[in-house]
């Protein structure tokens, strides 16, 4: 008994030692990486103060003057992150079906979806977003196919893992009642992953919004491109009232997809 009551102290000394190994090793990567990149550095920080002093000053007070013609752009950036949204979820769930191990018709199909979709995400949508600029020109459809086609990546991989994750016994009773591939997936997976679905889609949703200000800085429109433009002629009151309007749209959009996500639990 006593030699059983050993051997787990043991273990569970050796699980502690482990366990802070890889605590201390994790705050020494944090530390190094906030080294090299100059967050330890109070002098850079204090030199810096002056600048930040100066351009504080020059943005207050927001001139909102220009105010009536921002609202279009606005809407163009909603449009952006709506659209760039339904791509993104109308091109994921084919490819999550085929990077679940779950649903996947075959294992070199599992490893290309997978392939794909780290592909995707690898590529920022500010460089996705330069590239469609050159191919399709100037305005808005560019940036919705840059922000489609990069939360593919990471949409597809989080709808992947949640169909990797659903109840198998109904995916078996489907089988054995004889049902095709696409019968299983359509009455046995789907209907278990759709409250996570969606609300993967509404945090995207969010995130797109966010991210489609940016991509207005290398000419796919929206509140974004009014942005760089005041930015460019150092219009800087005009440049805090824009920010606060992104600020104010975005608390909005966050407040309506937490609603979405609400009524939909």
């Amino acid at each position: 008994m006593s030699t059983a009551y050993e051997t787990i102290l043991a273990k569970d000394g050796a699980a502690r030692a482990q366990r802070g190994a890889v605590f201390m090793a994790t705050i020494a990567v944090v530390v190094g990486a906030m080294w090299l990149t100059g967050l330890l550095d109070p002098e850079r920080f204090a030199d810096a103060w002056p600048a930040v002093r100066q351009l504080s000053s020059e943005m207050f007070p927001p001139d909102f003057s220009r105010l009536s013609k921002w609202l279009w752009p606005i809407l163009d950036t909603l449009a952006m992150s709506i659209a760039g949204t339904a791509v993104a979820v109308a091109l994921s769930l084919p490819v999550a079906l085929l990077a679940a191990s779950n649903t996947t018709p075959h294992r070199i199909l599992y490893r290309t979806a997978r392939l794909l979709l780290n592909l995707l995400r690898s590529i920022p949508e500010l460089i996705m977003g330069i590239i469609l600029v050159a191919m399709v020109g100037f305005g808005a459809l560019p940036g919705v196919l840059a922000l489609g086609l990069h939360s593919v990546g990471m949409v597809g991989k989080f709808f992947a893992e949640s169909i990797e994750h659903v109840d198998a016994k109904p995916v078996e009773a489907a089988r054995a009642a004889g049902a095709t591939a696409p019968q299983v997936v359509w009455h046995a997976v789907l209907p278990q992953v759709m409250p996570q679905l969606a609300d993967i889609t509404i945090y995207r949703w969010e995130y797109n919004f966010r991210a489609s200000t940016v991509l207005g800085a290398v000419g796919a429109g929206g509140i974004g491109f009014e942005l760089i433009a005041a930015l460019r002629v150092l219009e800087y009151p005009q440049v805090s009232a824009i920010l606060i309007c992104i600020l104010v749209c975005v608390t909005a959009v966050d407040g309506l997809g937490a609603a979405l996500r609400r009524s939909l639990q």
